[in-house]
């Protein structure tokens, strides 16, 4: 298998999830929904943290970015959703149009924001978050996108190898055991050593 790491991105859209059963159908790593714009949060995700956690399955929490609201706001929001802590993958951050506010900022706003975001929320973690980006929103801010680890999103095909990539969201309605429903399904780009080693990363990019 060439990309032998299997994860999982949910919100409460996935309603009560069986952890275990999850993590028996070959799911290594989730990433959970913890906030979304400045005030809202996922009502699932402290019970998803801690039933993944209890299955043995590495954890990251994520943030939807909304143009609408500062970047220190969103930071402030995702903080007090998922504290930091030690053994946590890298926070990351959802980057897309779909389901945004009206809102379209140039290059240099949008970055100057989502700095404002980064700078609190890597702080906490000690460690570069990831970016999660749809391909309309990497093709619109691909330049003014700082250097950090990506998210792809690429339904269709497998992400252009002229930008690297860190995780690849390769289906929005996968079926895995435990979960009622279809669920985003990705993968890691290494082996289970790649893995470990970006899991254990610390540092805050610049």
């Amino acid at each position: 298998m060439r990309y032998p790491l299997r994860g999982l991105d949910v919100s409460h859209h996935q309603g009560i999830v069986d952890w275990p059963a999850v993590a028996r159908d070959d799911v290594a790593f989730v990433y959970l929904k913890a906030s979304e714009g400045g005030d809202h949060r996922d009502r699932r995700y402290a019970d998803n943290e801690r039933g993944a956690r209890a299955a043995g399955i590495a954890v990251g929490a994520y943030h939807f970015f909304t143009f609408c609201r500062s970047g220190a706001q969103q930071a402030a929001n995702f903080l007090a959703a998922a504290p930091a802590r030690g053994d946590a993958l890298a926070p990351a951050v959802d980057l897309e149009f779909g389901g945004n506010c009206g809102r379209r900022p140039d290059a240099a706003a949008m970055r100057a924001e989502l700095d404002a975001f980064l700078a609190p929320v890597e702080a906490a973690y000690a460690k570069p978050a990831l970016l999660y980006v749809t391909p309309e929103f990497f093709e619109a801010y691909r330049a003014a996108l700082p250097a950090r680890p990506l998210w792809r999103r690429s339904i269709l095909s497998a992400p252009e190898a002229s930008a690297a990539w860190t995780l690849w969201q390769y289906h929005n309605r996968g079926r895995v055991a435990g979960i009622d429903g279809p669920v985003d399904l990705n993968v890691h780009v290494g082996d289970a050593a790649a893995f470990a080693a970006w899991r254990a990363q610390s540092g805050v990019a610049r």
